[in-house]
Order: structure tokens, then sequence, then C-alpha cells
């Protein structure tokens, strides 16, 4: 209880120190104001084919409360503890359960299975067919990392370094993974990533583990980045976002700027690239995308780690991290507009406004349609055409 305490007030103090730096909206006075946008031709028409208001919105503590596609539906919940699901097609809402509580990480959706974090340290085994709680276990702290089930054990991570293996149909504890972490780091953690019995996550101290997922045995630990600097804000080497995987190559990005590829097998480093991001990466084909924390958009090769292209005309809108849509990649920005940018030159293909509220996150793409939700609870769906 202690350790908690101790963590508590040393990231409140951390929170005052970046506010002051102009990372958490400090005096706008001193703040470079976001670029303006461009103007330029397009090449793709985009369609808005639906909107819906899902709940009451979500507040920045709860932006872990990122929209989860399940067969044919995107579930979504609110900061007042009410889950959707929202059929992906039309827009029409197909289930509303009301838990209220204080959720903090979430919807994920496994077949009929609902998993859901609380900010008390509780997670929650839903039915997602009649919103009945099946069991819940109270694991050490806040669950800011979504949930993941996989081989018959969810998979939670707290915000204190410690990983849960607990039985998909009891809850119970099968295995702890217990990890010290920095004094100071940024708020929040990166989802855990299974593939093939493993689990793979990034941890704040910039480090990457593999686990086995049966019994949570150490396989191997890679340094991705060392926090090396003057101040505690230099040393910060968190990896907060998405990790990637494709075939036997493991991705990753910090918040001290290193960007690389680890072989799964081993965590054996394959190549560095001297990236700064804590909006983790996507991959489409052999690219790799990320947003840096000035908010230039890097595209990379992801076998040799080589600038495909870089393109910095949305500085300081605080982008999301972009995604992949057929031949292009996509990212929203604060001030709700999803922009286009074509996959081999960068170039913008496409912008549209969907709306004036910040995304809870990076939009979402199943098919050729995208996803996007805001803070308001406003998710919308859109797809695009060529123009000929």
């Amino acid at each position: 209880m202690m350790r908690e305490l101790l963590r508590f007030l040393l990231l409140v103090s951390f929170a005052v120190v970046l506010s002051a730096c102009g990372l958490f909206g400090g005096d706008e006075a001193d703040e470079e104001e976001p670029l303006e946008l461009i103007d330029f031709e397009p090449t793709l028409e985009v369609d808005e084919l639906w909107t819906i208001s899902a709940g009451d919105g979500i507040d920045r503590r709860s932006a872990n409360l990122q929209p989860f596609y399940s067969n044919g539906q995107i579930w979504v919940a609110d900061s007042e503890g009410r889950v959707f699901a929202i059929n992906a097609e039309n827009g029409q809402r197909d289930t509303e359960f009301d838990f209220e509580m204080d959720l903090s990480a979430g919807p994920a959706v496994y077949g009929n299975r609902l998993l859901l974090g609380t900010f008390e340290g509780q997670l929650l085994m839903v039915n997602a067919a009649s919103g009945e709680i099946e069991w819940r276990a109270q694991l050490s702290s806040e669950i800011l990392a979504q949930p993941v089930l996989a081989d018959g054990i969810v998979i939670v991570r707290c915000i204190d370094g410690r990983v849960f293996g607990l039985d998909a149909n009891s809850g119970r504890r099968e295995w702890v993974y217990d990890r010290s972490i920095p004094v100071l780091t940024l708020r929040g953690n990166g989802p855990p990533l299974a593939r093939g019995g493993q689990v793979f996550m990034g941890f704040d101290d910039g480090s990457v583990v593999a686990l086995q997922i049966e019994d949570g045995t150490l396989l191997w630990e890679a340094r991705v980045s060392v926090g090396e600097g003057r101040s505690q804000l230099d040393r910060l080497a968190d990896i907060d976002g998405a990790l990637a995987v494709v075939g036997r190559d493991l991705y990753a990005v910090t918040r001290h700027g290193r960007m690389a590829s680890l072989a799964l097998d081993s965590g054996r480093i394959q190549w560095v690239k001297d990236v700064t991001s804590h909006s983790g990466l996507s991959i489409s084909r052999t690219q790799l995308g990320a947003t840096d924390i000035d908010d230039s958009i890097w595209i990379v090769d992801r076998q040799s780690g080589d600038t495909i292209w870089r393109n910095e005309d949305l500085l300081r809108r605080e982008l999301t991290q972009p995604v992949a849509m057929g031949d292009h990649w996509v990212v929203a920005d604060s001030e709700g507009y999803l922009h286009w940018l074509d996959a081999n030159s960068g170039r913008f293909s496409a912008r549209a406004d969907a709306g004036n509220e910040t995304p809870i996150g990076p939009p979402i793409v199943i098919g050729n349609t995208l996803y996007l939700l805001d803070r308001d609870g406003r998710l919308s769906a859109w797809q695009t055409r060529n123009l000929n």
C-alpha cells in the first residue's frame, strides 16, 4: 500500500511538472500554435455513412476506453459506466448495458465474453449477450491497458507494473509477472499483444518482454531504449503505445526516441531508428506507421527501418497514431479532422471534418470502412472512393 501511495504522489507531482512544460496544456502564450491546414487537390471522395451518439462521452482519465470491433459490431463505453454495441453496417444500437461504475479499460469482446477494467483495479468478465457479470477479480491497481483473452487465459496489465494471468472461466489467478517501474513515468500502458502461446508487452523502462501465456514464464527481455538525460523528463523511456507484429518480427517505439524491430523468438534487436513516440505503431504490408511527439508522420520500411516518407504538414495538431486504409494512411487530429495520405508519397489525398471534438484514439479500419470515436461519444463511419 505504501508503494502505491508513494507512486501516486510522485505521479501527481510529475503531472504538475509536465503541465509546466506544456505537455498537458501549459501556458498557452508560450506554446506554438498548431500548423494551419494546407490546401491540396483531393484524389479521394470521402463519404460519411452514418453517425451515432454512444453514451455521454469519455473524459481524459478514461482515455483507454477504446472502441473494439467484434463480429459485425463496434463496442464502445463511456465514462459513466455504460457499454454499447453498435451495428457496424448501419450504425444502429444493438445492445446497451449500464454497470454504474468508473470504467478505465476496454471494452474487449471475445465471442460471448466482454472484458472491462476499472480504476479500482477490478476486472469484469461479462456475458456479452445478457450483460450479466460472470465474475470479477480484484487486482493490484488501476487497469489502464485493454485486457486480452488468449488460450483460455485473460492477460491483464495494471499501472503498478504487475501483469496477471487469470483463468477465463473462473477468474482464478494463474500467474503474476511483477516488474519494477521507474519512479516517474507517463500515465498509461500499452496493451498486451498475444501471438502463438506468448504475450508481448512494452514497459516504462524501455524494455519489451515475452511471457508464456500458460504460466507467465519470462521467455526473453530486450531493452529497446535506455532513459538518458539530465532531467527526469529527459529520461522518460516509456513504451505506452501499441506494439505490432508481422511473421517473426515484432516492432516497438519508445518515448525516448527509439523505434526498433525485434526477433519474435528471441528479442534480438534487428534494427533501430531515431523516432520518439508514445502512441504506438501500425502496420500495412511492408510499411510501419508512427506519429512522433511533434506530430510528424513517419512511414518506415519494416524490413530495413529506412524512411519511406515523413510528413510535417500537421505539426502540433495532436495527431492519433496513423492507421492503414487501402493504399493510404489515415490520422485524426484534435480538431476532429480526418486526413488521408498516399502510402507511397505521403501527399494528402483527402480530408474530412468528423466534428469538433478530439478523437478518443486512432480510427479503426474494418475492410473498406473507417470508424472514429470522439470524446463526446460520437461514433462515425466513413468510406472513400477514387475521384476520376
